[in-house]
């Protein structure tokens, strides 16, 4: 497992971000671990994540050259990466959306760098229905901007929906070629389980999903 992987997932453990148990998810499935980027509330932990984040966006190799947060937890994510970037020596340009278009002020959707003609890379904590993503896809067309790819911290890498065989990351990627980066996945999850003596006893349940739900990486 790559360092950046093991890295996030401590720190995930650390935060609570990640927890295991009984959970019922939005999809009403009944999930062994739930993963919630809100717990990662600490300058500290942000900067932690923000570097597990680039270190898997600099492997993959995407070119872009702008940072885009969807609203909400987007946002926070892609000001910490913007800044971590910064740390390295790179200096990027951010930008994110309201929920609602602004009618007073300076008006719009859209807040930050202009989109205008740049490589833009999504930061965002998972894909799940994937509906966030493909307005913030649909956002920055409209404004002009091509989207390099999109940068998640977890891919659960299970199917959809019942009988479906793609993934939110697969289905948005074959529905739009954009490529979906994520910091760790389901199977680093399960490998890092195998690794702690403390997690070890999540591997079963952990497998019993990922047989159930799960979709090829």
């Amino acid at each position: 497992m790559d360092d950046h992987r093991r890295r996030f997932l401590q720190l995930a453990l650390q935060a609570q971000a990640l927890r295991f148990g009984d959970f019922t998810l939005k999809s009403g499935r009944r999930s062994p671990y739930f993963f919630n980027a809100g717990r990662f509330d600490s300058g500290a932990a942000l900067a932690t994540l923000a570097g597990c984040y680039a270190d898997a966006i600099d492997a993959a190799g995407v070119d872009f050259d702008l940072l885009f947060g969807p609203a909400y937890k987007g946002i926070p994510l892609a000001t910490a990466l913007a800044c971590e970037y910064a740390r390295r020596g790179r200096d990027l340009p951010v930008a994110f959306n309201r929920k609602e278009a602004k009618a007073h002020g300076e008006g719009g959707q859209l807040i930050g760098a202009p989109l205008q003609g740049r490589r833009v890379l999504v930061i965002d904590d998972v894909i799940t229905a994937g509906t966030a993503v493909r307005e913030a896809l649909a956002t920055i067309a409209a404004a002009g901007g091509n989207v390099a790819a999109v940068a998640i911290a977890l891919d659960r890498q299970e199917a959809v929906a019942e009988g479906a065989a793609h993934s939110a990351a697969q289905a948005l990627r074959a529905e739009s070629g954009v490529a979906v980066i994520a910091v760790a996945t389901l199977a680093d999850l399960l490998a890092f389980a195998g690794e702690s003596a403390e997690l070890v006893a999540q591997r079963e349940p952990l497998r019993a999903y990922r047989t159930r739900y799960g979709c090829a990486a």
